[in-house]
């Protein structure tokens, strides 16, 4: 049994996007393997929140960007999505960094696993016009560390 089909679907979600930000689409694959759409839905969930809360640190800390520079790193990090999935994932972050927002928010009604995917590059194309890839995959690994450390009771104050 693989490490990935050991995991939960909240830790894949990590896994995904860190799979995106190193255009990695076997990571890309490997963390959706064996999923249903239950699985789906928590990891969709999962990727929401952490895309509304790098969209909320963006506005505590000022952080900026522009649409070229989102665009120019989703279409990156699209290329590991599964090719019926890339250009459709493109043209949404284009329309979102635009300021529209509705194709992302139609998808988990249309196609789950596309919303599932899409999110996963915006989330990592946020991440890496923020961070750069070493500061964002730095932020995932204290991400995963943080939350194995609350899984295992170690952290502090809870």
């Amino acid at each position: 049994m693989s490490e990935a089909v050991q995991k939960s679907p909240g830790y894949r979600a990590v896994d995904i996007v860190r799979g995106y930000a190193e255009r990695d689409a076997i990571a890309v694959q490997d963390a959706m393997a064996g999923l249903d759409p239950a699985a789906w839905t928590e990891m969709y969930t999962v990727l929401s929140g952490l895309l509304h809360s790098t969209v909320g640190i963006v506005g505590v800390t000022g952080g900026q960007w522009t649409a070229g520079q989102l665009v120019e790193h989703a279409d990156e990090v699209a290329t590991a999505a599964p090719p019926h999935y890339e250009f459709a994932i493109a043209e949404a972050a284009r329309a979102w960094a635009h300021g529209d927002q509705s194709a992302l928010r139609a998808l988990p009604g249309q196609d789950l696993l596309g919303a599932v995917h899409a999110t996963a590059v915006f989330v990592a194309a946020l991440g890496l016009a923020l961070w750069g890839r070493t500061g964002f995959l730095g932020v995932l690994a204290a991400y995963d560390d943080t939350v194995t450390a609350i899984l295992n009771g170690q952290a502090s104050g809870l």
